[in-house]
């Protein structure tokens, strides 16, 4: 909540802490005290919502990033592997440049459908070829080439040089034009998430050690997995379409975290959505300033940070070995 309310005072236009204070109290009914009405709309309609919808997007890629590397065993896994992001991107593309039903879903509908037939796919692929945690992976891995390529397709086949431009700065990731019903939205997928992942943080434990082990201490490892993997994309996909492809934080934050907690999920869920959160909100209010008055592309300020900081994560463990 302090990040919020201190990226509220950073863009095109400063706005001191005092008036984002004031703003504030006078919006929870704490307050009335006199603003300029220029400042109001742009911290209250703008900024406020955005890093709003920034730290509920951090928050709830880190979670998935945290099941899906427990679940798949795998240290580099993260929302992204199983197709959900190519998958939005591509519904995305599909409303925004083709026009199918644009106006009955909109932009973000389209890519929450497209994110969810991607999983359905990768689903469906893994079933087939035997349902192991390798075959998940390898199912993701194609479905991802497949949906990238028709994104790829349709942008190449269809999209003049305005709408190309358009839609790719939403595919890199925007927050741009998010209001108060987007950060409703996000934050009730999120903290929703996390509740149920952290119901099921015993479990989690226990995946670390292997299916065997799992089973023999009663958990129904099909049933469970495929539960928080159907969980995992839905909040992905939720929060995908209406942030657009934010990579890096779901595959960055939870091995920050577990350096802070270690691996227990009942301590390591709620610090990696706490870091995720906070890590967006910053990386946005960064974004939005560096290159004003046109944003940094939010996935492009993601990567810029993000792959430093895990580089220095990977020699902190490697030294602590």
């Amino acid at each position: 909540m302090a990040s919020i309310v201190a990226a509220a005072c950073i863009g095109g236009e400063s706005i001191s802490l005092v008036n984002v204070r004031d703003i504030l109290s006078n919006h929870l009914h704490l307050t009335d005290i006199r603003v300029l009405p220029y400042k109001e709309v742009i911290v209250w309609e703008d900024r406020v919502p955005r890093s709003v919808v920034a730290a509920a997007v951090g928050g709830g890629l880190a979670i998935c990033g945290v099941i899906l590397q427990s679940l798949l065993r795998n240290p580099l896994a993260d929302p992204f592997l199983l197709g959900i992001s190519s998958g939005a991107s591509t519904g995305a593309v599909v409303i925004g440049i083709l026009g199918l039903g644009s106006l009955a879903i909109g932009l973000s509908g389209g890519a929450f459908i497209g994110a969810l037939v991607s999983f359905g796919a990768v689903l469906l692929l893994s079933y087939l070829a035997g349902g192991s945690t390798d075959r998940v992976i390898l199912a993701g891995i194609a479905m991802t080439q497949l949906f990238s390529a028709l994104t790829s397709f349709v942008i190449f086949a269809f999209a003049d040089s305005d709408e190309t431009r358009g839609v790719m700065f939403w595919l890199l990731g925007s927050l741009d034009g998010v209001r108060w019903n987007d950060a409703q939205l996000t934050v009730v997928v999120t903290v929703a998430g996390l509740l149920l992942c952290w119901a099921a943080a015993r479990a989690l434990d226990a995946f670390t050690f292997g299916d065997e082990v799992a089973s023999s201490l009663g958990i129904d490892v099909t049933r469970v997995r495929g539960a928080l993997l159907v969980l995992t994309a839905l909040i992905t996909a939720a929060l995908v379409s209406v942030a657009g492809a934010v990579g890096f934080v779901g595959l960055l934050i939870p091995h920050a975290a577990r350096f802070l907690v270690g691996p227990g999920h009942v301590r390591l869920l709620p610090v990696s959505a706490i870091s995720g959160a906070v890590f967006l909100v910053w990386v946005d209010a960064i974004s939005r300033q560096a290159f004003h008055p046109t944003p940094l592309p939010l996935g492009v300020g993601t990567a810029l940070i993000g792959v430093p900081a895990f580089v220095l994560i990977m020699f902190s463990r490697r030294a602590r070995a």
